[in-house]
């Protein structure tokens, strides 16, 4: 019987797309192909074991790392560097004894301290996690929940989260196994009570994100995505077989925030009822103290599932940021908007100097926005667009930012201005007037040009768009051998140039040699 070809790519392709169509929609492809290779990979395609990190911090040394970036938020950074270095030594001893023992270390038993960190937006939950990431060196991939439905259905699959980092670590999939997934907004697919219907967004998400949460293999692979389908189809083709990758999630530290916003009523309602009948007892107003206050209950209620709010058991809540928590962004931190700014002036060489009174103001207005460190962002950005549209390439070298500018942005910028084009203006009439000083100590004159003429050289050469020096050059270019003819008959002469000279100066030259040298025969004639 003769053998059967592998059709090519492209009929590979149009198979592959017809029968997705007809036999499971636009938005669900094939599996990848799975059938185990009979022969060895390839040498170019094997992988030597290494060690991806060495991770020997304490917490207080996370702590203080996290100290230089984030202000405030002590007890979440404290939680956070715990949960880390609990997570990361084990994995550390994980690691290290499936070298000398495989199977004991398959034996160690470990709950794995995934985090949920609760709090309104902008006090500095995704900076936290982002600079952890960043100190301990593994691969950090951020999402929000929003974006995610239930494998199969049309949004983002969860999965491709743990690809991503993959990517982030440049292909190394033992790294990436050790990475720290950050994932915002979490309450937001929280399970309505009164849903009719599958809840793909919601319920949905959060059952795949239970197997991830524990230990799962993700294929590298995504088998929803078309393209991967295709590259595995050629692996087929080209080896006779399709390697199948995956990633392990057991050692991926997953970390959740949410703002939570309407649990804090829902705790409050509990408090106040469980209060009736044991006297007054005095429930929390602070909405940091209230969400202190949350149980495991509460967030069911909320709409997580059990098992999925099970699956976060390191809880800690962060505190809004005041007004002087703001300044003391501004001032201290590491990753302050004032330095972006700074450099944002300095690429156009100008010096931006920032007052403690003007950051203060800066802080209040951000304060009185509710976006925590957001709010900076929202403020500086009104305050310096303009100055950043207009200094640049006005010669202005050097900006106070003080609280007259804070508090009238446009007055100062207006009256900078101004003292830059006065700057400007004086700066072009001494440079005529220097033309002049050089001119007489070069060619052995007195040559001067009268003040209206110096303003009225500047304006011209301000309107040709010409550097003043050179437009002096080019007026003046046939003075040195006329002003020569004068100063042989007149070695202490003085030539002054008037306003009325500009329009046509070498006539006027002309006319002042001509005039010399007739009062000069003049006066010879006289004297015989």
């Amino acid at each position: 019987m003769p053998e059967i070809p592998f059709p090519s790519q492209e009929e590979l392709q149009k198979k592959i797309q017809e029968f997705m169509k007809a036999n499971f929609g636009e938005n669900v492809a094939v599996s990848a192909f799975t059938q185990q290779a009979t022969t060895e990979d390839p040498p170019e395609e094997r992988h030597e074991s290494i060690d991806p990190f060495q991770f020997n911090a304490t917490p207080k040394q996370i702590k203080a790392h996290l100290d230089r970036f984030v202000i405030q938020q002590d007890e979440a950074k404290k939680t956070l560097s715990i949960a880390v270095c609990d997570h990361y030594n084990h994995v550390n001893r994980v690691h290290r004894l499936e070298k000398e023992n495989p199977e004991a270390a398959r034996q160690i038993e470990y709950t794995k301290g995934n985090v949920l960190l609760l709090g309104p937006t902008g006090v500095g939950k995704t900076y936290l996690v982002k600079h952890v990431a960043d100190l301990i060196g593994v691969p950090f991939v951020k999402a929000d929940a929003t974006k995610f439905s239930e494998t199969g259905y049309v949004g983002g699959d969860v999965e491709d989260l743990v690809r991503d980092l993959v990517q982030k670590a440049d292909g190394n999939v033992e790294l990436a196994q050790y990475g720290i997934i950050y994932i915002d907004e979490i309450d937001k697919i929280a399970t309505s009570s009164n849903l009719i219907g599958r809840d793909v967004s919601g319920r949905g998400v959060q059952t795949t994100l239970l197997k991830l949460m524990e230990e799962t293999e993700v294929p590298l692979r995504n088998p929803m995505d078309l393209q991967s389908q295709l590259q595995s189809a050629l692996e087929f083709q080209r080896r006779g077989k399709a390697k199948k990758e995956v990633i392990n999630t057991r050692h991926i530290l997953f970390i959740c925030s949410g703002a939570f916003d309407r649990l804090r009523d829902q705790v409050e309602r509990r408090l106040r009822q469980a209060s009736i009948g044991f006297g007054d007892a005095p429930v929390p107003v602070d909405s940091a103290d209230l969400l202190r206050a949350v149980t495991t209950r509460d967030f069911i209620d909320y709409g997580l599932e059990p098992e999925f709010i099970g699956r976060l058991p390191i809880r800690v809540v962060c505190e809004e940021l005041s007004a002087e928590d703001l300044f003391a962004i501004l001032k201290t931190s590491e990753g302050s908007v004032i330095r972006q700014y700074s450099r944002a002036f300095e690429a156009f060489g100008i010096d931006a100097h920032f007052h403690d009174k003007a950051l203060r103001e800066i802080a209040v207005l951000a304060a009185k926005e509710k976006t925590g460190a957001r709010g900076l962002v929202t403020v500086c950005e009104g305050l310096f667009r303009d100055f950043k549209f207009e200094l640049p390439g006005s010669g202005v070298r050097e900006l106070d930012v003080n609280l007259e500018l804070v508090k009238n942005p446009e007055g100062t910028l207006k009256n900078v201005l101004e003292r830059a084009h006065a700057v400007a203006e004086f700066n072009q009439l001494e440079k005529v007037r220097q033309f002049a000083s050089v001119f007489s100590q070069k060619h052995g004159v007195q040559f001067e040009i009268e003040e209206a003429a110096v303003a009225k050289i500047a304006q011209r050469a301000r309107e040709a768009g010409t550097n003043v020096t050179e437009f002096c050059n080019n007026l003046f270019k046939d003075y040195p051998y006329g002003l020569k003819l004068l100063r042989d008959r007149d070695a202490n002469l003085k030539f002054t140039v008037p306003v009325s000279a500009l329009d046509d100066p070498d006539k006027f030259l002309s006319e002042r040699v001509v005039e010399f040298y007739r009062q000069a025969k003049g006066a010879e004639q006289a004297a015989r």
